[in-house]
């Protein structure tokens, strides 16, 4: 029987891709200047990017957890192989 890695890839690959819009957003708020009251757009430039380090976050826990599942779906299958 032969066991293809697609799931393990697709949440691998998952995972890097949150993890990659984690360290861009992380990396844009720490070089972002300070955001005074009366300039609305850096405000706004700082809230999207702490947006999109949350979006990265669930990204990136729903690669870990389809990773997750691929390898419980392999142990089972290993399990009744054997």
């Amino acid at each position: 029987m032969q066991i293809t890695n697609s799931i393990l890839s697709a949440g691998l690959s998952a995972f890097q891709s949150g993890q990659q819009r984690v360290d861009q957003a992380a990396s844009a708020i720490a070089s972002a200047s300070k955001p005074m009251p009366d300039n609305s757009q850096a405000v706004a430039d700082i809230t999207e990017q702490l947006i999109q380090l949350k979006v990265g976050e669930h990204s990136a826990k729903v690669g870990a957890r389809v990773i997750q599942s691929a390898d419980e779906v392999l142990g089972t299958l290993i399990d009744t192989q054997a």
